[in-house]
Parts: structure tokens; sequence; C-alpha cells
């Protein structure tokens, strides 16, 4: 979905499928278009493709703010024509996450012209063309979260690379109120996950809320902590496919609607469990590794569309865990 925006300022025409991906919802992209519009482009949709046209893309003010905070994804991709559009563009309830600040970064470096990096309000002078450069990209938040849930789960003490602390606040700090201490130096966290654990109440949302992808990671964590924890999911209202596959692990958890409610302190055993989505099958693993017994997560071709080697990086750290062939793959 990213590339109709570069394509159609590049090229003046694209035809981009619509969204798939995991099952966790709906992916409207009303903002999307609605962004792209705004600047001038002829936009239908055509036996399930996006078909967007443009002669020349042109500079506006927009407000990309939707019923549920701003979109990462319509910022990135209204972003990403803005830079070769003619004359400036503002975006308004532009999505803050470090990610795209770091896409500015790297659109900057390319060549674009652009102030308000980090805030709300981002303004775009469009340039003529753009050049290639050599950048750094950050690293992966939810990856790096998902194995900052890992110390804590299996209560271990683990040193993470490439992924400076202030760029993990809201998980960092959730994970603080679980009892999962975090310290950072630099691009290195320390995660302590040896102390006692307590329950959480997390509400997903936009940044510098917490990140609905570590929702169902979360999840996990709060099955081993004693007391109530409180997850409402502001996002993809939906995104709780996990939870009966926790359940068969033994978790205690109830849901009402957008909300689910995690009895914590359960034994959990290790069972057969059925990997739905992406963050679902991380849950599961996170999960499988403070079970007794086996566990064994099937599907997790899902896993992969996010991890890279997650099992490797879970041995290395002295995790019992192998991928096996999978017959319901």
């Amino acid at each position: 979905m990213n590339v109709l925006g570069p394509l159609l300022a590049r090229l003046g025409e694209a035809r981009v499928s619509l969204p798939g991906g995991c099952a966790i919802g709906t992916r409207p992209v009303d903002l999307h278009l609605k962004g792209l519009a705004a600047l001038g482009a002829d936009i239908s949709i055509e036996n399930g493709y996006i078909v967007g046209k443009a002669k020349k893309l042109k500079g506006c003010r927009i407000n990309l703010s939707g019923s549920h905070g701003p979109s990462r994804g319509a910022t990135a991709n209204v972003l990403m024509a803005a830079v070769l559009a003619e004359g400036t563009t503002v975006i308004e309830g532009a999505a803050r996450e470090p990610e795209t600040a770091d896409l500015c970064n790297l659109l900057v470096a390319m060549g674009a012209k652009m102030g308000g990096i980090g805030t709300p309000t981002l303004e775009i002078e469009g340039v003529d063309s753009m050049h290639g450069c050599e950048y750094a990209v950050m690293g992966d938040i939810i990856e790096a979260g998902t194995y900052m849930v890992a110390a804590g789960i299996t209560r271990s003490r683990v040193t993470l690379s490439g992924c400076p602390l202030q760029d993990m606040a809201p998980v960092a700090g959730k994970l603080a109120e679980a009892g999962v201490e975090c310290s950072g130096d630099g691009g290195r966290v320390v995660v302590d996950g040896r102390g006692g654990k307590r329950p959480v109440e997390i509400r997903t949302g936009p940044w510098p809320e917490f990140p609905t992808d570590m929702q169902a990671q979360m999840m996990a964590l709060a099955t081993v902590a004693p007391g109530i924890s409180v997850f409402t999911e502001t996002i993809y209202p939906d995104r709780f496919m996990h939870v009966p596959e926790l359940v068969r692990l033994g978790a205690t958890i109830s849901r009402d609607g957008a909300t689910a409610v995690v009895h914590g302190m359960t034994a959990l055993a290790g069972a057969h469990v059925m990997a739905t989505d992406l963050r679902a099958s991380a849950a599961l693993v996170l999960a499988g590794l403070a079970a007794g017994g086996e566990t064994h997560v099937h599907r997790v071709y899902h896993l992969d569309r996010g991890y890279e080697g997650m099992e490797k990086k879970l041995a290395a750290v002295g995790a019992d865990v192998a991928r096996v062939p999978d017959e319901d793959a």
C-alpha cells in the first residue's frame, strides 16, 4: 500500500492491491486515498486494486487524523508523494512514531525539504528530484519489544542492541509497571525480568500511547503476573485471536468487545496452539517459554513476516526452542 504515493509522484500513475495481511480486523485506507486525492491524484478502486493517476501532484493542507487517531501508513504515503509535489504541503494530524521520523530523516538525506519532523504537523516543500544516499535505518521497535517481554516472562536478564530506550518508551513504561526493569545506554537496552510481576492496565493507541502490535505479547506476560490485568484495543477492536490459544495453554482470560481481562498467575502448560496472525504468533511463542512441558505453535509462517530467525535468537540466549516441519502449514 505504501508504494502508492511514491509511484504516483515519480511515474504519474500506480495500480496497487488493496491491503491484506493478518486477519486482525478491517484495514481502512480512506486516509491514504483522502490525502493523495488532496494532492491532485485521481483515485479509483477497480477489481480489488487501487488505481491512481496524476499528471502533476500539487501541495495542499491536509489533516490525516482519523477516528482512531493519526495513521502512520497514511502519513508515510502522503509524505512520500508530497516531497515531489509542486509547492508546499502541510500534513496536520501526522503520525509521530519514531518510524515516521526515521522516514522523514531518510527523505531529507535524499534531498527532500521539510520541517516539523517528530511533531503532529509536517511541512514539506516539494523538490524537482531526489537522489540516492547511504542511510542506517532504525531497528524494529516491535521486534525489540517482543524480546523485552521474553526476558520478563522467563524472569531473565537480557541485553538488546540497536534499540535506543527513548524509542521504546511506551513499551518500557508498561514493562516497568509489570515489574520488568529496563535501562538504556546509547543504542542498548538492558532488560531485567527477575523481579516479581505485577498486573497492568493497557489501552492501545497511536504514539506515544501503547502500540497495538505489542498488545498480544504483553497479554502473554500478564498471564504469569498475579492479579487482574485489563487490555483495551482501540486500533483493531477484533485483535484478540490469541486469547483462545492462550486459554488453551491454561490462561484465564475473558473478553467483552474490545476489552480483555486476564486473571494472572495461572500455571501455563504446554499444548498444541494455532498461530492466527503475526503478533499472536509471537505471543504464543512467549507463553510457550513460560509454560511447563512442550508447546507446539503451528502455522509460524505468520511469524516470519515480522521476525527473522526468532527461534535462533531465543536459542542463543538459552531458550529451548526449535523449528520443526508443520503438518498444518
